[in-house]
Parts: structure tokens; sequence; C-alpha cells
């Protein structure tokens, strides 16, 4: 059967790919976070001590199990002034941190990204954290007076690059629903800001699933990059008044998986055809994780984007 062999064919190409993680050691010792007040203005410092609670706890339970991977990233999570909104040690765990100022900002960004990203990479450049920082940095040189703040949005069950369940949009669904409470909750925070979502390999499917329900909210960019599909015909489809933007490396292997949908299984059609119907910005020549590479040409065009500053994005 056709879909078949293009099922199989994905597979071996992700599995080329090789992945980057594993599962956390002693993830089953973690406890569930505490209980912390709903998103708003008035609970967001609230919100920000009770998820540094949890973050302390989990350290503890590191040191004691001696699971140095989670100790290095927990440490660093409570360095400095780096505020969470939420945090989960539980599994490959999941955090969604705040830079810059959330009450304040003009525009939010946040950055979905896809498989493989765990509480363990978090901070490693081409893994959430460490993009999100360096989103942040470029939109900041580019603005140095704009009021952005940037959310690194590890708030779903990020799948395997190596599992199958990268070829159906189920972790998606899940991931759409958690976006759009997050979002929800930010909008609480900040009712004039203006956001865009930018949209990592599987994270483009967790924000095709979420542009419809998020259209009520005053989402203006979303960006699609390194996407193997988004599950949607076109970008009418994903039913956003949003400009969608799609953007793909000369050097990222997603260009060889195979566009279909078939039986649950499949993405889609490709975001950078022509018949997708997206904005094309220039992504460069990178790797599939290279996006936002300081200095790469990619992050410059995202940062803009973030920005909402769509006459200065280079098309490709």
């Amino acid at each position: 059967m056709p879909s078949v062999r293009k099922a199989v064919a994905v597979v071996s190409v992700l599995a080329a790919a090789g992945s980057t993680t594993a599962s956390a050691r002693n993830a089953e010792v973690y406890a569930a976070p505490g209980p912390a007040p709903e998103l708003s203005a008035a609970t967001l410092d609230a919100r920000f001590q009770a998820t540094r609670r949890d973050i302390a706890r989990a350290l503890a339970t590191a040191e004691r199990f001696r699971d140095d991977d989670r100790t290095r990233t927990l440490s660093a999570f409570l360095a400095g002034d780096r505020r969470f909104l939420s945090f989960d040690p539980r599994g490959d765990g999941r955090a969604v941190e705040v830079i810059g100022d959330l009450r304040h900002a003009d525009r939010i960004a946040v950055v979905v990204p896809g498989a493989d990203n765990t509480l363990t990479n978090y901070n490693d450049p081409k893994f959430v954290g460490g993009d999100s920082r360096a989103l942040y940095r470029e939109a900041r040189a580019h603005a140095p007076g704009a009021r952005l703040a940037v959310i690194a949005w590890l708030g779903y069950d990020s799948p395997s690059m190596l599992s199958t369940d990268i070829l159906t949009a189920d972790r998606a669904e899940d991931g759409a629903r958690g976006l759009e409470r997050l979002l929800t909750g930010v909008h609480r925070v900040n009712g004039h800001a203006r956001l865009a979502l930018l949209c990592h390999s599987y994270g483009s499917v967790v924000c095709g699933k979420a542009a419809r329900p998020l259209a009520s909210l005053p989402v203006d960019e979303i960006a699609l990059y390194g996407s193997p599909g988004t599950t949607a015909d076109d970008a009418a489809d994903l039913g956003t008044s949003a400009h969608v933007w799609a953007g793909r490396a000369k050097g990222d292997w997603t260009r060889y998986v195979p566009n279909f949908r078939f039986a649950g299984l499949g993405l889609g059609v490709d975001p950078v055809s022509s018949g997708f119907g997206a904005l094309r910005f220039d992504a460069g020549t990178g790797p599939h994780s290279g996006y936002l590479k300081p200095g790469s040409l990619a992050l410059r065009n995202l940062a803009l984007i973030a920005l909402g500053r769509d006459a200065e994005v280079t098309r490709a």
C-alpha cells in the first residue's frame, strides 16, 4: 500500500537523523507540581514563586538520587532572576519560562519546540530554552527599545524523534490544548500585547492545531519553520487571521519527508509549498536544528516576525 510505504520512508529518514536525547533517569521519583494560582495579572508574581518552589523541590530530589543531568539543569533554573510560569519534573519534564517583562510587553513571542525537547536539554543551544534566549537577544539587537517578552514553551509531551508519535497529530492535539490555556492566561496578564507563535518542526503541528482555538486572541504572526506539515490543507485551513509564515533552511532534512495524510498517519501538505499559501521567509542554509543559531539569517527573520516588522523580513 503506498501510504504504508511512505510511512516506512518517514521512519527511515527520521532514524537516519538520529535522536539527541533520552528519558531522564529516575524520572518516576519526581513529585507532581504543587497547587498554583490561575494565571492573571494579580497572581503573576505568586505564580512565579510557586513554580520556583516546585523547581527547588525537584532539585533536592535530583541531588538525593544523584541525577546529575537534572541537577545541572534545575540549578541553572534557580540561578539569577529566571522566572517560570509552570514546571513539571515528571517523565521527560515540562517547563514554561518567561524572558522579559510579561506585564508591560507590547509584543509576546512564544517559541513552540519540536521533538526531543526535555528538561535535561532545555538550556542547551538548539533546544527551547537556548533558542528562546537567542531569539530575545536578537530581537533586542534589532529593536533595543521594543517592549518584547519571549516565552519558552516546553508545555507538552515532546515526542521522541525515533518514535511513531511523530507520524501522527496525537501529541499535538494535547499540546494545542495546553498552548491555548497558556495564551488565555497570558492575555489575562497583559490584554494589550500582540502575540506571535514561532513553531519549529513537530511544534508546527501543535501550532496548526491551536491556531483556530486561538483565533479570539490577538495572535497576529505564526511562523512555521522546519515543518513536516501541520495536517492543514493550506494556510486558510488553519482558521486564523494571523500572518502565516513558512521557512525551510537548505540544510534541513525535512525536505525529504513525504507530505501525505492517510488514516491518521502523516502530517499533510508542506507549508513551504506554493499551494499551502503561507508567506515564505528566507531561512538560510543551516541544518534542521539551527534556525535560531546566533548569526543565522533564519534567526534574524524570525526575530523580525516576533517583533511584527513584516516589511523587513527577507522573503524566500
